[in-house]
């Protein structure tokens, strides 16, 4: 299942890493391990703020994920699920059906 995952670095942490070198080897090797379909960089909430778009075969995969980010930064990682628009097209058919009964 496909889940975007925000990770939100604290400055303090962040600013650490940046000025002793190791921001970028850290969150490289991060993606290296696990291999997000896609990766954004990008400020949230006045913080630095990785976007991935990465694929779970199962929930026990979720720590895997989350940890790295945890340890290495002390972030807040938040997961959600996301659609691409053949998911959603797939979806049609159950959207009908809660129109149809809720509406």
């Amino acid at each position: 299942m496909r889940f975007l995952m925000k990770i939100e670095l604290p400055v303090e942490q962040a600013n650490a890493a940046m000025k002793d070198g190791s921001l970028n080897k850290k969150i490289q090797a991060i993606l290296e391990e696990q291999k997000p379909e896609a990766a954004y960089f990008l400020e949230m909430n006045g913080r630095r703020t990785p976007i991935l778009v990465v694929n779970f075969n199962d929930p026990s995969q979720i720590p895997a994920f989350a940890e790295p980010w945890f340890l290495a930064f002390n972030a807040s990682v938040e997961m959600h699920p996301a659609m691409i628009a053949s998911d959603l097209a797939k979806a049609e058919p159950d959207i009908a059906k809660a129109v149809k009964k809720f509406a």
